[in-house]
């Protein structure tokens, strides 16, 4: 029997929270329900979710603040945030604190339910037994021990920044379109969405350039993508 996989929809207001509960176990997941970021860490900890479907604006603790939360204890458990905004500035903070997407209401179920199972399926990939580790400058990345040191100094990414930068290390010295990196990081469902990199790609140069705003290792190529200095 194949087990379902188990999403948390947090959303304040009565009816959305209420169809989706309804609709996603219609379309064979395990749903549970709460109407705010409070009772989602409360939850969190009790039911092992794959997913949260997070509402970004709440009362109380809010939305964001719940992501930052979530993406801080419990990494592994993707965060889709949804909102009525269609705000750039709204996705760029969200993606920062962790949130794995962002979905704009009103959506259709089927993209909502087809980014679920993406992200679901993400999270569900094992670590690679990798070998490749790949040294250009002081940046040093080790994939199998999923470690990135610059100068000698550990430096802390997040999964998907680890991503980004371990593709565009593998792929040094030759531009990276922005779809073929967003579909390699994400999953091939996406390939529009470059507010996306430019959030992942500002976050990594502050951590691994001297200076983020004349970066010497992730170059921008106008209007193809993203390069990793040759060695």
């Amino acid at each position: 029997m194949v087990q379902k996989s188990k999403v948390l929809v947090v959303d304040d207001d009565d009816g959305i929270r209420q169809s989706l509960f309804e609709t996603l176990a219609a379309l064979g997941f395990a749903v549970g329900a709460v109407s705010s970021g409070e009772e989602a860490l409360a939850c969190l900890p009790v039911t092992n979710y794959d997913a949260v479907l997070l509402d970004i604006n709440m009362p109380g603790m809010g939305g964001i603040e719940a992501c930052r939360r979530i993406s801080s204890s419990f990494p592994r458990c993707p965060v889709l945030m949804l909102s009525v905004r269609d705000d750039e500035d709204d996705k760029v903070r969200a993606l920062e604190l962790g949130a794995d997407d962002y979905v704009t209401k009103p959506f259709q179920i089927r993209e909502l339910t087809a980014r679920l199972r993406s992200a679901i399926r993400r999270s569900k990939i094992p670590a690679r037994p990798a070998t490749s580790v790949y040294t250009i400058g002081g940046i040093h990345l080790d994939a199998e021990r999923h470690r990135m040191e610059k100068n000698g100094e550990e430096v802390r990414l997040s999964p998907k920044e680890f991503g980004v930068l371990e593709y565009l290390m593998a792929h040094a010295g030759r531009p990276v379109p922005h779809q073929r990196l967003l579909s390699s990081i994400w999953g091939p469902e996406y390939g529009d969405e470059r507010e996306y990199l430019r959030v992942l790609v500002n976050q990594l140069r502050k951590k691994i350039e001297d200076d983020p705003s004349n970066p010497m290792y992730i170059l921008t190529d106008s209007y193809i993508g993203y390069r990793f200095r040759d060695e």
